[in-house]
């Protein structure tokens, strides 16, 4: 149903079941979405979360009732021997991550098994209105759950699902490094069973990306949504207008020290600013690159400059946070960029590489995407556009602004429960395919716009400071 001004309103009395197979609230990614989503949908609807029994304690500790609130499947035996075999096969810790998100996709089907074998007479006994698959968030990861429900009629809806997207040319030595061999052949993940049935007997899919909305059978194009995997807090994330008091322009990275991630760009990229001297880097994260990282900064001689902060707990990043200007974000290979939404609800103005993710949860106003070819050109963009910033504080107050109403508008797991509701809605029959308003077709062309913004910022800046060159 939906009210008079069109919102989503969520029919109380339908019983959903949340499939969070990754749900945990202190550990990041998929775990963390997993966690904030299906506690965002549950607190509207009459919701049972079916999760993994490793995810128990954090359950019971966050009060929620098992038998009632949720259900913890034990299909340890087998996902242990899946990790198992995934660790040894990697190579090192934070290494082949596509082959370990494989591993874990074939692990995922004990888990369906057991959760039907639970529940599968509650479900044919239609206590559930549908059934909504959040985690795993992989398209690689097929559910034999859909072809069951959809032969009792029972809607099926699955995602957002997000993932795989291709190593970008010029950086086959940073993928040579991060151990991902089995990338070219991801495309297989096509054959496994299920493939098909997931996609056709659903009655919704929901992508987190435009790649990911790509790979989607024409099949799907009249039941697939585009909505964002990741989403914030503000009540975690308060916003603060930037440029803060300070004559100096601080930057913070922050993700996990590995090649793809890009700090080492980062800092190269800082290093060759004319006026390095008046800007101050926080590299919060923690990984195998930074004992590379920090001698990378004596070499530039950065050391006054560059501070690594380690790794941080979510609840504490804000703080960390707070004195920072801007993100810098230049991973090549970013699915998500949930901390770009993170940083833009604090009011940090986020630069990122125009590659995935990132680049999605942005509009002209709100940040800058840096278009690339190689390593070189992406250093020589984030160079260009600190160079501007640096010479436009204005800049960074209005990009700030917009930043910190952009996240709180379509970001926040409030908005993300609604859109959803949204759909259930329609699944049932409740009312209108929906269309939401981030994507609609003028706010992706507001998105693509974005490289056209950057040149025209680096134009504007070039008339007053000739110094300023584009990459």
């Amino acid at each position: 149903m939906a009210s008079g001004d069109g919102k989503a309103m969520p029919d109380h009395r339908r019983r959903v079941l949340l499939i969070a197979e990754a749900a945990n609230p202190d550990w990041p990614s998929v775990p963390l979405v997993g966690w904030n989503l299906s506690r965002a949908i549950a607190q509207r609807v009459d919701a049972l979360i079916v999760t993994q029994v490793r995810n128990r304690s954090a359950f019971l500790r966050e009060g929620l009732i098992e038998g009632e609130d949720f259900i913890a499947v034990d299909n340890e035996t087998t996902a242990r021997l899946f990790h198992g075999i995934g660790e040894i096969l990697r190579g090192g810790d934070n290494k082949a991550w596509t082959l370990v998100t494989a591993l874990s996709s074939l692990a995922y089907y004990s888990f369906e098994r057991e959760l039907w074998r639970k529940l599968k007479d509650r479900i044919r006994a239609g206590e559930f209105a549908l059934v909504h698959r959040i985690t795993p968030l992989s398209p690689t990861s097929q559910s034999l759950l859909a072809r069951k429900l959809s032969k009792i009629n029972v809607p099926f809806v699955i995602g957002p699902l997000n993932g795989g997207i291709a190593w970008p040319r010029g950086f086959s030595e940073v993928r040579s490094r991060e151990g991902d061999w089995l990338s070219f052949a991801r495309g297989l993940h096509r054959l496994l069973p299920g493939y098909r049935a997931t996609r056709a007997k659903a009655s919704a899919v929901i992508a987190g990306s435009r790649a990911t909305l790509a790979e989607l059978p024409t099949a799907c194009s009249d039941k697939s949504f585009l909505l964002a995997e990741n989403a914030i807090d503000p009540a975690r994330f308060p916003f603060t207008q930037r440029p803060l008091r300070h004559d100096r322009l601080r930057v913070a990275f922050v993700g996990r020290l590995v090649p793809y991630k890009g700090a080492d760009i980062l800092l190269q990229a800082i290093s060759s600013l004319e006026a390095r001297a008046d800007v101050d880097v926080t590299i919060v994260g923690d990984g195998p690159q930074r004992p590379e990282l920090e001698a990378l900064v004596r070499v530039l001689k950065l050391e006054s400059q560059v501070r690594f902060a380690g790794w941080v707990a979510q609840e504490k990043l804000a703080m960390e946070l707070s004195d920072c200007d801007l993100l810098a974000l230049p991973s090549v290979r970013e699915f998500g960029g949930g901390v770009v939404i993170e940083a833009m609800a604090l009011g940090l103005v986020p630069l990122v590489a125009n590659y995935g993710g990132p680049p999605e949860l942005i509009d002209a106003g709100s940040g800058l995407a840096i278009d690339f070819r190689d390593r070189q050109s992406l250093g020589a963009g984030f160079t260009a556009a600190l160079e501007g910033l640096m010479a436009d504080r204005a800049a960074i107050s209005a990009m700030s602004r917009e930043a910190g109403a952009r996240a709180r508008a379509y970001f926040t797991w409030d908005a993300k429960a609604e859109q959803i509701l949204a759909i259930y809605n329609w699944v049932c029959g409740d009312r209108s395919k929906p269309l939401f308003s981030i994507h609609s077709e003028q706010a992706l062309m507001t998105t693509k716009l974005t490289k056209s913004k950057y040149y025209q910022f680096l134009n504007n800046r070039r008339q007053n400071h000739p110094k300023v060159v584009s990459k």
